[in-house]
């Protein structure tokens, strides 16, 4: 395939970015790149733009942020850009039909599993939460279905025991790009493989309620959902009605003494805490109105707010 391709690129969050700047990079001409509107955000609910809109504006690229794809003007312009190819990479909006059908090669999808596993919106970190081994990057042609389009090519990428959703967030976005560029340049010769569609399992958004930690869980699922809730929302625990959050945890096999939630033993490694099967260490802790620290920094000046027996919910 010729080594420059004429691509309209959709995508908004960090993860897009690195595609983008690979893209770019490659000398490839990006004729429009769409992004989400701005949104407030935080607790000042200023107006938030997002990483691609940052580095599109960085790169002096034509920028697009519709609301949404329907509008029939917007359609035909993007039709009129004749370009050979709309890459994806979590835009966060529907693509209607004749947006999918805009382009000379169609619409292509970056997508970070290996599909048909782990279709939707959060499939880095439903991946890790369900202790999987293993994840990847799908490059797919879309349709009008949720990550269900005919795949192209696929890379696979290892889960470590020590990997958090940001870590894996950070190798799976490198591997997107290098696939996305691989793929490109030998397009003609990938082969569509249809996706089994009994095979698929479903990566909903992540929520807070679930980063509650439930106590009765075994320490080895606490420590996943734990690393699968960092950077957000972050696992948390209530400790006298009042959260306190938990960054990072190792899950110990000895044998739990206590009932799941109480404190075991305190020392400058850590909170040992029972669970429904084993005991977890919390390392790195945040108080309410704190910032993240290791448990000894946290002993420092709140020596007393922890005690063996106390139970967490």
């Amino acid at each position: 395939m010729s080594s420059n391709l004429k691509i309209i690129f959709a995508g908004s969050p960090v993860f897009s970015v690195r595609v983008l700047n690979a893209l770019h990079a490659a000398g490839h001409t990006i004729c429009a790149v769409f992004t989400q509107p701005d949104r407030p955000a935080g607790r000042g609910r200023q107006l938030a733009t997002s990483p691609v809109k940052q580095a599109a504006l960085a790169a002096h690229l034509p920028l697009f942020q519709p609301v949404s794809l329907r509008d029939a003007a917007l359609q035909q312009h993007i039709i009129d850009m004749h370009a050979d190819m709309m890459i994806v990479v979590a835009y966060g909006l529907i693509l209607p039909e004749p947006v999918l059908r805009a382009t000379r090669l169609g619409c292509i999808n970056v997508h970070p599993s290996l599909l048909p596993r782990w279709r939707g919106a959060a499939p880095i970190e439903r991946a890790l939460l369900a202790g999987e081994s293993e994840t990847g990057v799908t490059i797919m042609q879309m349709d009008r279905g949720l990550d269900t389009g005919d795949m192209l090519y696929r890379v696979k990428c290892p889960i470590l025991p020590s990997d958090t959703s940001a870590s894996l967030h950070d190798r799976l976005a490198q591997l997107g790009s290098e696939a996305l560029l691989k793929a490109l340049e030998i397009f003609p010769t990938l082969i569509p493989e249809t996706q089994v569609a009994a095979d698929a399992t479903y990566a909903n958004k992540i929520s807070r309620e679930e980063a509650h930690i439930v106590w009765h869980e075994s320490a080895e699922q606490i420590a996943l959902r734990i690393r699968g809730f960092y950077p957000r929302p972050i696992a948390f625990t209530l400790l006298n009605g009042q959260p306190l959050r938990v960054w990072q945890a190792a899950a110990l096999r000895e044998k739990a003494r206590l009932s799941p939630g109480e404190i075991e033993r305190i020392d400058h490694d850590g909170i040992f805490v029972a669970t429904g099967a084993g005991v977890l260490r919390l390392e790195v802790i945040q108080l309410p109105g704190g910032r993240a620290l290791s448990v000894a920094n946290v002993l420092l000046g709140h020596a007393h707010t922890f005690n063996v027996g106390m139970r967490l919910i």
